[in-house]
């Protein structure tokens, strides 16, 4: 019996399919502990002499102040948690329970993010690694992060590019940078590639780097790296997710990124069943695709991109 619809994604060695079941169900949301303690009795008093930006709840104090001691312990980040945010709660167990709480959740979220970039980068085709530096004599931070992010777009919208990027300070200088991974189609380049030399600060050494001219005359400085096998790809990924674990930064992706596409799955096609409760179906390699009825041809690039796509 055919699986119908299935989403199929490639985890770097092999497709996996999850098909569709008969009876979803909506993942229902832990509840959520309300402490009302004196405090916030008394900043909702307050309230209409504050502005918004100025009343943070427990769960918006924790995260800044998660994200502020981010490079500590743990067992550090917890004292730290545990100081600040102890009026909020009527006893001790209360605070413990509610920081171990949020800790479980941002390392779920960072796993889910994890998977998510790597589904994402396998599924899609990538040949640049760019990184655009902030230059104070044309822009000011705000203007760099929107100009560039606009211009980003644009080039998505109207060339054909992808990218997932990330928001980054660093170096001596701690300048502002954008670091990504990039899909520019043939002759979707704007500008020229230049061969340039750079000083880097890091290693006080002067070498070579790619500049956009298009780019350059925008923003300022910029390096082009030409990813050439799936190795490089794979350690521009790894790039990324370390600055999101360094900084906290969530990641950039442009919007026309899918995750999987779909096909009905035929009996034949599946190795075996895999994953929590065997749900996913692995795949063999040479499986057929099938949409709507319609057998479109073996899995390959050029049959996945005529396949329906989905996140």
């Amino acid at each position: 019996m055919p699986y119908r619809s299935a989403k199929i994604y490639n985890d770097g060695s092999h497709y996996i399919a999850i098909p569709q079941t008969n009876n979803p169900t909506r993942r229902k949301k832990s509840p959520i502990m309300t402490v009302c303690t004196d405090t916030e009795l008394q900043m909702t008093k307050n309230k209409t002499e504050k502005t918004a930006t100025e009343i943070l709840t427990p769960k918006e104090r924790f995260e800044k102040i998660y994200r502020e001691n981010n490079g500590k312990r743990k067992a550090e980040k917890i004292e730290i948690l545990t100081k600040e945010l102890k009026q909020d709660f009527k006893t001790a167990e209360q605070t413990r329970e509610f920081i171990e709480r949020n800790i479980a959740r941002l390392q779920r979220n960072k796993i889910v993010r994890k998977t998510r970039l790597a589904r994402k980068i396998n599924f899609n085709e990538w040949n640049w690694f760019c990184t655009f530096t902030y230059s104070n004599e044309k822009h000011t931070e705000q203007s760099f992060r929107k100009g560039l992010s606009d211009v980003l777009k644009r080039m998505v919208h109207r060339k054909g590019w992808k990218y997932i990027g990330v928001w980054e300070r660093g170096g001596e200088r701690n300048r502002l940078h954008f670091h990504g991974i990039f899909y520019i189609p043939e002759n979707g380049m704007s500008g020229k590639l230049e061969e340039k030399k750079d000083y880097r600060f890091g290693s006080r050494k002067r070498h070579m780097i790619m500049q956009n001219t298009y780019f350059n005359d925008k923003f300022g400085r910029n390096d082009f790296n030409e990813l050439n096998v799936r190795r490089e790809i794979m350690d521009s990924a790894r790039y990324l997710m370390k600055y999101i674990e360094k900084s906290g930064e969530k990641l950039v992706y442009s919007r026309n990124i899918p995750t999987y596409f779909r096909s009905d799955i035929m009996d034949e096609d599946v190795l075996c069943t895999i994953g929590q409760e065997d749900k996913k179906l692995l795949l063999s390699d040479d499986f057929n695709c099938w949409d709507e009825g319609c057998l479109i041809g073996k899995v390959s690039p050029k049959v996945i991109r005529e396949m329906p796509k989905c996140n």
